[in-house]
């Protein structure tokens, strides 16, 4: 079976219900969809493994990620992908080291994509406005969204041989494209 979004969103359907779950998910799909676009990869699957990345969360979230790559594999997502779901748990849950720039793409993405998201729900004009300035100056200020990990965001980028701006810079313009969609849109915005 190929992965497509279509399918990752039905393979979701029944494990990731709680709201802040599904927008999460659909934070990091399509940030990884930019990042497909960057570095000239098929969007399409990028988005879709991007959304099916906490398969298991809800259910288990003490036990993150061990209840996904037989789960995965059974249901037919291919093995690559599964792989890439896996690795972004690096150290953290599992020790599947990224290698692919999907797989650091994904591990590196899942927490900036929170740092982003809090950040653009403190401004009247949602992400829509968003400087990269005014993010990085946020993502700074370790207290500011403290749960996102900066250490694994910093070993990701080192990974992908970027800077954490530049990783940034083009999450903020996948996300910003789907504004309405994740909440974005700002508080003096009709939603």
């Amino acid at each position: 079976m190929e992965l497509t979004l279509e399918k990752a969103k039905e393979l979701n359907r029944d494990m990731v219900t709680e709201e802040h779950l599904v927008i999460h998910s659909l934070n990091v799909c399509y940030a990884m969809e930019a990042m497909a676009e960057h570095f000239g990869e098929d969007p399409e699957h990028w988005r879709a493994v991007g959304y099916l990345h906490d398969f298991d969360y809800e259910k288990y979230p003490e036990e993150h990620l061990q209840h996904t790559e037989k789960e995965l594999l059974a249901l037919g997502v291919p093995a690559a992908d599964v792989r890439a779901i896996m690795s972004h748990g690096y150290e953290i849950c599992t020790d599947v080291k990224p290698e692919t720039n999907l797989e650091k793409s994904l591990f590196t993405v899942d927490e900036l994509t929170g740092i982003i998201q809090a950040c653009a729900r403190m401004r009247p004009n949602g992400i829509s406005d968003l400087e990269l300035k005014s993010f990085m100056k946020k993502y700074k200020d370790r207290k500011f969204a403290a749960k996102c990990s900066r250490d694994t965001i910093q070993k990701g980028c080192e990974l992908l041989g970027m800077e954490v701006s530049e990783v940034a810079g083009i999450c903020i313009e996948g996300m910003r494209a789907h504004a309405g969609e994740i909440g974005l849109l700002g508080t003096g915005q009709d939603r």
